[in-house]
């Protein structure tokens, strides 16, 4: 795998889509001299990464169905043609219509084929079960670059369920989070250092890179963490951006040298237990 990979950090327009997919247009043509730059002395494929939720913002409450579209909608085809045009993946947080179901999603274009992949969040967190239907199906798709693994927010709470995408293949984990906080769970310690140590354990335990695009900004009463990164197979933070929209650039390359050094005696997977977990789970028939 090498993919020279962008995290926008982006703050959106509660219900403008129009606004909000014009940013998205205007922050992806940025980023992608960023990679230009990054790549001048040698190609590679190229992915740049949004927010969830990206095209709407967040808490859209009861209009959520209003907001949703069908994968096939105008919103999907402007950013394929936006990813076409500039010769980068992207992915890109959605709101999906499925029939009477709207999904929280994570959308993945290809330049070449359009839409890739279209995610559906499985966690789906405290009041976003009154909002959105739940996703039953992980995403593990096949790019120009490798096989990736498709999240949003919540999902990264659930080491199981990154570490079951890593065991279906999964080389490089594309995560689109809109983590937030107001000032109570601030001041229980909930801040932008705790998901970018996330990122970083998530990437360690499974030997993968794990890119995250955050939001920032201020929407119903809530403050977005921002803090985007982008964690190595080392937990090595390899870019990422703190507070502000911005963007940050880095080159993935899997393996390397000094990749194929570490995994020689970093074999998480290789040491797992799992007869004993299984014991261990009152959940398990025995």
């Amino acid at each position: 795998m090498k993919v020279d990979v962008a995290v926008v950090q982006m703050d959106c327009t509660l219900t403008d889509k129009a606004a909000n997919v014009s940013h998205i247009e205007d922050l992806a043509a940025q980023a992608s001299a960023r990679l230009d730059a990054l790549s001048a002395a040698e190609r590679a494929e190229r992915l740049i990464v949004f927010p969830e939720t990206a095209t709407t913002g967040y808490f859209v409450g009861e209009r959520a169905a209003e907001l949703a579209e069908p994968v096939d909608g105008p919103t999907n085809r402007r950013l394929a043609a936006l990813s076409s045009a500039l010769g980068a993946h992207l992915a890109v947080g959605v709101i999906e219509a499925d029939g009477s179901d709207s999904f929280d999603g994570l959308a993945l274009f290809s330049p070449t084929d359009g839409l890739l992949a279209s995610y559906r969040k499985v966690h789906l967190f405290a009041g976003e079960k009154a909002i959105f239907s739940v996703g039953h199906t992980p995403s593990v798709v096949d790019t120009a670059f490798g096989r990736v693994g498709l999240t949003i927010c919540y999902d990264l709470m659930f080491p199981e369920y990154i570490r079951g995408l890593v065991l279906s293949g999964a080389q490089l984990i594309v995560h689109g989070p809109d983590w937030v906080t107001d000032p109570w769970q601030t001041g229980q310690g909930w801040a932008g250092q705790n998901v970018r140590a996330l990122c970083q354990t998530r990437g360690l335990e499974n030997g993968v890179h794990v890119v995250m695009a955050d939001r920032v900004g201020e929407e119903a009463g809530f403050t977005s963490l921002g803090h985007s990164t982008i964690a190595g197979p080392t937990g090595k933070v390899l870019g990422g951006v703190d507070d502000g929209e911005g963007i940050d650039v880095a080159r993935l390359v899997d393996p390397t040298e000094d990749l194929d050094r570490w995994r020689s005696y970093a074999t998480y997977l290789q040491d797992r237990q799992t007869d004993l977990y299984a014991r261990m789970d009152p959940d398990t028939e025995r």
